[in-house]
């Protein structure tokens, strides 16, 4: 990361960064990997509902020690809590919810996202990828919005914001906001905005990217 003296925001940081921005009593899907903990980062009072593709409404957060319940799981197989009032159905109901425009907001993990929204979060064509994409193109298109938490580098420092996704796509123009580690992004029809910096400068991360980028961070912008 030539130029940036501090690694950005640890995974937890993000996660309740994002958290901040759900929208009060918004219905959401958390997409397997980071998003998963952002359900340990919202409080009681703002009212969000959280929904799993493997058929639950009502996840609280991640269970531990004695909470843990073997068949009370997220999408990612991580033990999950339930919030009061939560209730069950076969996963045929959830991918109608998903499908049907039912959710507010999901938060998908990525690969890469181009400057216009497209999403690459399944396949990077290595043997070990994971066959198929499951639920992941559902959730980008039928969710009202789109946002993606990601690392802003992959591990051999190659950016994840790109101009054009080299990657499978998972949804075309998709993506709304990208919270990252160093910095928050609002893809716009100008081109791609950044709203909020993590210990590097708007400088210093336009070194790092290929994407042209708009200073949004003195603008207030929500």
């Amino acid at each position: 990361m030539s130029g940036v003296s501090r690694r950005g925001l640890g995974k937890d940081e993000l996660a309740a960064r994002v958290a901040r921005d759900i929208p009060h009593g918004a219905f959401v899907n958390l997409g397997i990997g980071l998003p998963t903990r952002i359900s340990n980062h919202l409080s009681p009072a703002s009212g969000v509902v959280l929904h799993t593709e493997n058929g639950m409404l009502g996840m609280g957060p991640e269970a531990q020690g004695d909470a843990v319940d073997l068949d009370l799981i997220n999408a990612g197989k991580v033990p999950v809590t339930e919030l009061p009032g939560a209730s069950y159905f076969h996963h045929a109901d959830s991918f109608a919810m998903m499908r049907g425009g039912h959710l507010d907001v999901c938060v998908l993990g990525a690969y890469q996202v181009s400057a216009r929204g497209d999403l690459a979060n399944w396949h990077t064509g290595r043997p070990d990828d994971i066959p198929a994409v499951g639920g992941a193109m559902d959730l980008a298109i039928g969710a009202r919005e789109t946002f993606v938490m990601m690392d802003l580098l992959s591990r051999d420092g190659a950016p994840k914001l790109v101009p054009e996704c080299t990657y499978p796509l998972t949804g075309v123009g998709c993506v709304s906001r990208v919270y990252t580690d160093l910095a928050v992004f609002l893809i716009e029809d100008e081109g791609v905005a950044v709203r909020e910096l993590f210990d590097c400068t708007f400088d210093e991360l336009m070194r790092l990217l290929e994407v042209p980028l708009l200073d949004r961070t003195r603008q207030g912008v929500r």
